[in-house]
């Protein structure tokens, strides 16, 4: 099965939490503290592959989960790194943040590698907050989570040129001529149920075709099969636009060609008005009456580029494709999305807020990932702790905040699972 889009969750690895610990060894009295710090937790990487067609691996899999730090341990050893989570996609692969469908990744090339989520910092041994004043600190700090986040992972394929139309226009015929693809042809709707690619090598040039399954009216609103397929067009250059002149589907061609176009347009107004190349097949079972005057109408309508063939009689083959030839080398790959200012496909995430302030129920709560990570690193036991714990609220402009906030003398504060009465 053909599977171009799926939504998965992503966990980055936890850091490792920093050690508590100090020297004891034989003869030797007050070693200090050596407590390690944490490893870094894993990240979570996306991979664009040229062996892979699809996103079959997220059929059934929708939880990536990187390996998370390890933590310190005494005289002074570092925890070991999470190991990345590589995860691999096709070229072509678009993903988006589902909460704020902001781009994460576009990949255009094979190899290209992009951070999808960082891993957190491992956490500070105990040695790392030894000084002339606290010599035997009783604390370290955990490390920090990983980030995690809902994407949603879309293929569109990356060819040159796409070929459109009506179910039984001719595509897949007029596909297999004009490359070595052997896509499955057969006289009912919907015989290509995927998107097929085949390769023209034309004089010294080659370029890449793309036969996309059957586009039908209302098909941007989700009818027939347009609605899953349309968007593999996106990244094409050239639109090859397939038309039975011979109405051999009892339409009417100027019908099916306006259709079609119309659907281009509602599904993406910038691809409707890509360049175009009109393909009047079947021409050897259509009258020259009805040849010139589907010609003409197309003429009327502001199209230049018409090709009388027949994919299954070859006739006009070559033409037409000494003509999508000249058009595809003159043609600039089609952007999708502008690049990084910097120049390099580098996607950086905002940055969580590190606390927020809540008045509610006469007190005033502190809440957020970062603070929560302070306050479990805190042993509320030890004076040494707490007065670190106290600066790095002041530090951290928490303080300040609470007062912006209203908070005076007296009030309740809570953070966490610990109420406290401010005094300033």
């Amino acid at each position: 099965m053909f599977i171009d889009h799926s939504k998965i969750y992503v966990k980055a690895g936890d850091g490792g939490a920093g050690a508590l610990s100090f020297h004891t060894e034989k003869y030797i009295t007050n070693g200090g503290p050596d407590g390690g710090d944490g490893g870094r937790g894993g990240n979570i990487v996306f991979k664009a592959s040229s062996n892979l067609t699809s996103l079959a691996n997220f059929r059934f899999k929708h939880k990536f989960v990187a390996e998370n730090g390890v933590k310190g341990s005494g005289r002074k050893m570092y925890g070991r790194n999470g190991k990345d989570l590589v995860i691999g996609v096709p070229v072509g692969t678009l993903i988006r943040d589902i909460e704020t469908g902001r781009i994460v990744a576009d990949f255009t090339e094979d190899g290209q590698e992009i951070v999808v989520a960082r891993g957190g910092k491992g956490g500070l041994g105990n040695m790392h907050y030894a000084n002339s004043v606290r010599q035997a600190p009783q604390f370290a700090t955990p490390g920090l989570p990983g980030e995690e986040r809902n994407l949603y992972v879309e293929l569109k394929l990356i060819a040159d040129c796409g070929l459109v139309g009506f179910p039984n226009a001719g595509k897949s015929t007029l596909l297999s001529v004009m490359t070595r693809a052997k896509p499955k042809i057969a006289d009912y709707p919907f015989t290509t149920l995927e998107p097929v690619l085949g390769v023209v090598s034309n004089y010294d040039m080659s370029y890449v075709i793309a036969d996309i399954p059957g586009i039908i009216e209302n098909a941007h609103e989700g009818a027939g099969l347009g609605h899953d397929f349309l968007r593999h067009i996106e990244r094409t250059r050239l639109l090859i636009h397939v038309v039975d002149v011979s109405a051999s589907e009892g339409r009417d061609p100027i019908d099916d060609f306006k259709a079609i176009n119309n659907e281009l347009m509602e599904f993406n107004p910038e691809l409707g008005s890509r360049p175009q190349i009109v393909v009047a097949n079947k021409c050897d079972a259509a009258s020259e009456e009805e040849i010139e005057m589907f010609v003409n109408e197309v003429r009327d309508l502001g199209y230049e580029d018409i090709f009388v063939v027949s994919a299954a009689g070859r006739i006009g083959i070559e033409e037409l494709t000494n003509k999508v030839t000249e058009m595809v080398s003159k043609l600039p790959p089609t952007k999708l999305h502008d690049e990084a200012e910097s120049g390099e496909k580098v996607y950086s995430f905002e940055e969580t807020k590190k606390y927020e302030i809540v008045y509610h129920d006469d007190l005033y709560e502190v809440t957020g990932a970062w603070i929560k990570t302070i306050f479990n690193s805190t042993n509320f036991e030890d004076t040494e702790s707490m007065n670190f714990f106290q600066r790095t609220l002041e530090d951290s402009g928490i303080i300040a905040d609470l007062k912006k906030a209203g908070c005076r003398e007296g009030d309740t504060v809570k953070i966490c699972d610990l109420e406290f009465d401010y005094y300033d």
